[in-house]
């Protein structure tokens, strides 16, 4: 997982508000605490981290990041724990049916428009600063980055590339719903097989954003720039190409499948498990409600 630089000291909300349907399996971050460090304004963050700001860019930076969560936190998060909420009671129930798992899924997708919007701005502020030596080392930096995780994620052959995405996939499952059975395993392996190619389509498109950014970038004294900055945060996956677009979608499909067929496996033990997860996550967000001195109580809950 990326690291954001040292503006994202707080943890991750895109990380736990996928913890049922998506990042549970995909992201791998182990805190519960997961607020603000690896949310979707990692946009905005992640450049910091592959770019020298200077200090009246960092000051600009810290000001529309501090006014983004301040919005973020009184109007997103109140979401974020009635769909935790959601869950609660669908576990009290029992297995969630599919249906549940659907329903679940549909609230987390409505939660990314409104945030990606807001970052937009913020984005646009700051990318439109950026020198001409700036952009070269932004260039550069991307290119190494793509070429270590590369490396990390394409090594070996189809299997044992399969095989990796599996432990990582169990690993993750078992933070939030404790030691796996038989079947569960199986599931899991199943699943991993048949997403032969996901991690190089999703490099792929990865890559391809970075590339429609910097030829973004060539023009960010245009006024057209704003609307092609827009774009990409707002719709990236125009930006990724049509084989990330159509594997985005198959894979949330199938995420929803693995999820049904994990509970529908599960213990009652490992539901209990994962209720008190979340309602140690629900606790979080409680905390991290948008008050007068929120910053410090957010600082204190890392």
């Amino acid at each position: 997982m990326d690291q954001y630089g040292h503006l994202s000291k707080v943890h991750s909300i895109r990380t736990a508000a996928l913890l049922l349907v998506t990042v549970l399996f995909i992201s791998g971050c182990s805190s519960t605490r997961l607020a603000y460090r690896y949310a979707d304004w990692g946009i905005v963050w992640w450049v910091e981290d592959f770019i020298s700001l200077s200090q009246a860019q960092e000051q600009r930076l810290n000001a529309d990041i501090e006014r983004l969560k301040q919005w973020h936190c009184s109007t997103e998060l109140p979401r974020y724990r009635a769909w935790l909420n959601n869950i609660d009671n669908d576990l009290v129930s029992g297995k969630p049916n599919p249906e549940a798992v659907s329903r679940l899924q549909d609230q987390l997708v409505s939660f990314f428009p409104p945030l990606m919007q807001s970052i937009t701005p913020v984005a646009i502020s700051l990318l439109s600063s950026l020198s001409d030596e700036q952009v070269r080392e932004l260039a550069g930096n991307m290119e190494e980055n793509h070429k270590k995780l590369k490396e990390e994620f394409l090594a070996g052959d189809a299997e044992s590339i399969a095989q990796a995405r599996a432990e990582r996939t169990m690993e993750r499952a078992e933070r939030w719903l404790g030691n796996l059975n038989d079947s569960q395993q199986a599931i899991i392996n199943i699943w991993s097989e048949s997403r032969t190619g996901q991690t190089k389509i999703w490099l792929e498109g990865r890559r391809n954003w970075q590339k429609a950014l910097l030829v973004a970038l060539e023009n960010r004294r245009e006024a057209a720039f704003e609307h092609e900055i827009s774009e990409l945060i707002n719709n990236p996956e125009a930006g990724r190409g049509d084989a990330y677009a159509q594997r985005t979608d198959e894979g949330m499909a199938a995420m929803s499948s693995l999820i049904q067929d994990l509970l529908q496996a599960s213990q009652p033990s490992q539901r209990d498990h994962l209720a008190q997860r979340t309602s140690e996550l629900n606790g979080d967000f409680k905390a991290l409600t948008c008050k007068p001195g929120s910053e410090v109580a957010v600082q204190s809950n890392q």
